[in-house]
């Protein structure tokens, strides 16, 4: 299995939902088939992920609760041309996580200036 070369798919802004128990994919960029006609896909459509109804109900189940996302973490395209993504469950940053993020960005970015001078 190879993963995407950089600019054919990306995985930027991209979420997983679970609609009528099925996971789908949203917002995933894939570049167009260059040989295509008209009938070429859409760069940016939802897309649906093959799983096991077992699969389906873990992700559900997990991704109900408050503060969970299901996010794409990799994407790659096998010998036979199908896309395989690997998923994950994430949970939100806290507000007080995210001023201790800052907080340490703003130090960082005082110590690069400190160090040029």
């Amino acid at each position: 299995i190879k993963s995407i070369r950089e600019g054919k798919a990306s995985l930027v802004d991209t979420f997983c939902y679970v609609d009528n128990g099925e996971v789908w994919v949203k917002n995933m960029y894939i570049a167009e088939y260059f040989y295509g006609s008209y009938n070429n896909h859409a760069e940016r459509r939802d897309r649906k992920l093959l799983l096991s109804r077992k699969e389906i109900n873990k992700i559900e189940k997990s991704g109900k609760e408050a503060g969970f996302t299901i996010v794409p973490l990799r994407l790659f395209i096998n010998e036979r041309g199908l896309a395989k993504l690997v998923i994950g469950i994430a949970r939100g940053k806290k507000e007080y996580d995210k001023r201790q993020s800052i907080k340490e960005r703003e130090d960082k970015r005082d110590m690069a200036r400190l160090m040029h001078k």
